[in-house]
């Protein structure tokens, strides 16, 4: 069946928390889509919870059933197909949203849906023919738990033990994800190489 037609489509940009996803985001210069916008609401029935260690009982914000995927994803395919899109802006010191935004092309071919559950939705992009690329990115664990680390602290998005308690979870189970994500569709490059290949797409 052939596809509806677009007037853009998707780079899908995946990778850990803190390894760099929306700051390359916005270095490419084009229109974002903010996946992460699509976390459900802190007091969803649904939300996964920790089962074990330290912060066993607290909501896994690290487990894709924490995300609306399917929303998400009718998100990319609407930008892609229309030019614009109502998004929601998650608050994540207050787990929930806070209100929409509009996000739109303004004529471009090519825009970035970036976050780090960005892998879910790699297949389901390329199988309404929305994709036009996908990538993981990768860095040494330690890099990615610093910059995490220090970005969660300064936007005040949980308590410092428990931030600290995640990130160290987190930079252990980096190079999983990485290859979840590969094993969904992405491409693991760089930040430097997943720029470059970027730049290459929206100039040709």
């Amino acid at each position: 069946m052939p596809h509806p037609p677009v007037v853009a489509r998707a780079v899908v940009l995946a990778g850990p928390s803190g390894i760099g996803k929306s700051r390359l985001a916005a270095l490419t210069g084009l229109p974002v889509l903010r996946l992460d916008d699509y976390y459900r609401s802190g007091d969803d029935p649904a939300l996964p919870l920790i089962t074990h260690g330290a912060n066993a009982g607290l909501v896994d914000w690290d487990d894709p059933r924490s995300w609306r995927a399917q929303d998400a994803v009718r998100a990319v395919a609407e930008l892609a197909g229309t030019g614009r899109t109502v998004a929601p802006v998650y608050d994540i010191a207050r787990n929930g949203p806070c209100g929409t935004h509009e996000v739109t092309l303004d004529g471009a071919r090519l825009f970035v849906a970036e976050g780090i559950f960005a892998q879910q939705i790699v297949a389901d992009c390329r199988g309404r023919g929305v994709l036009a690329a996908a990538f993981c990115l990768r860095q040494r664990p330690l890099v990615t738990f610093w910059r995490r680390l220090t970005r969660d602290l300064r936007e005040h998005r949980k308590p410092p033990l428990v931030l600290v308690r995640r990130g160290w979870a987190l930079m252990r189970d980096q190079q999983r994800v990485i290859a979840e994500a590969e094993l969904l569709g992405c491409t693991v490059v760089s930040p430097a190489e997943a720029d470059a290949r970027i730049r290459r797409l929206a100039s040709g």
